[in-house]
């Protein structure tokens, strides 16, 4: 892979979905180019587009997303966006067999050191035995001193 890193990743790291696997075993198949295979459930391809967001995979990103809602670009928030948990909290529907799925996830982040968290409830849809990101609620809480402020 061919990707910007903020880290060094190698098959026998963990994932940074923090799924418990190695990233070989979870996520990387996913962002592989060269790969054929594709998240079989909703929360598979969340945690992949976290592991996206991790590696600046914007590509991935963008391809992840439903065509119907796919913003032309992406941008992060500059080089100084470190990526550093991913907790899913519920995952409804989204399984093998399904055609829709939510899941509500915290995932944090530091901005030039400062703690952010993102809680999300993100909408899912299969097209053509593909799932795709559709939209997702969003809740963004900065964390400062043990204080949240909800913005």
């Amino acid at each position: 892979m061919s990707k910007t890193h903020q880290y060094k990743m190698t098959n026998d790291s963990d994932c940074p979905c923090q799924s418990g696997l190695s990233f070989q075993k979870c996520c990387q198949r996913f962002l592989d180019k060269s790969s054929e295979q594709y998240p079989e459930t909703a929360e598979q391809l969340m945690r992949s587009r976290y592991c996206a967001f991790v590696l600046k995979d914007m590509d991935y990103i963008l391809n992840s997303w439903h065509p119907d809602f796919r913003p032309n670009r992406v941008e992060l928030s500059g080089s100084d966006n470190h990526w550093i948990g991913l907790k899913i909290k519920s995952a409804q529907r989204g399984q093998k067999d399904d055609v829709t799925g939510k899941v509500h996830f915290i995932a944090r982040f530091k901005i030039n050191g400062k703690a952010h968290k993102l809680e999300e409830n993100s909408f899912f849809e299969k097209i053509n035995s593909r799932w795709c990101y559709v939209k997702g609620d969003i809740s963004e809480n900065v964390l400062n001193s043990g204080n949240t402020k909800k913005r």
